[in-house]
């Protein structure tokens, strides 16, 4: 089954790509690897998880917000190539988490993204990973998730 149609069955929506915050692209592809810009929660253009987890937000608001990430990740890509079928593997997932003082729970903030990759793409959405706790993040936003894939 292509993964699109996995996703739609699964009542997931690609977004359309947000807009860059700066000087950057969304993605760019090299040889067969599309490397994401970092991501952050946008919806509809507007910044939906906004703040330091453990502060502003819990876990599991950083959770969705990771998953939103990815979900902008993989817009991204489809920007580059066309398709998500189109992709063989996730390779790496980078995950950066906006942590209150104290918080280490980056890791499982950081499953939103790498445990909706597997939904979306199996035993191919398995991929290496670093979930870091960092003070701030662009425009205060919760999570910045980016990710590099290998295509067909």
């Amino acid at each position: 089954m292509s993964f699109e149609k996995k996703m739609e069955e699964m009542g997931i929506e690609i977004p359309e790509a947000p807009k860059p915050v700066a000087a950057y692209v969304p993605a760019v592809k090299i040889g067969d690897f599309v490397y994401t810009s970092g991501q952050i929660p946008f919806v509809k253009g507007d910044l939906k998880y906004k703040g330091k987890i453990g502060k502003d937000l819990d876990e599991k608001e950083g959770y969705e917000a990771a998953k939103v990430c990815a979900l902008n990740c993989l817009s991204a890509i489809k920007g580059i190539v066309g398709s998500l079928d189109k992709i063989e593997k996730v390779v790496k997932v980078t995950g950066f988490v906006n942590s209150a003082p104290g918080f280490n729970l980056q890791p499982k903030v950081v499953n939103g993204a790498s445990e909706l990759l597997g939904e979306i793409f199996g035993e191919a959405g398995q991929h290496a990973r670093s979930a870091v706790g960092v003070s701030e993040l662009p425009i205060d936003a919760a999570v910045e998730v980016e990710m590099i894939v290998k295509v067909k």
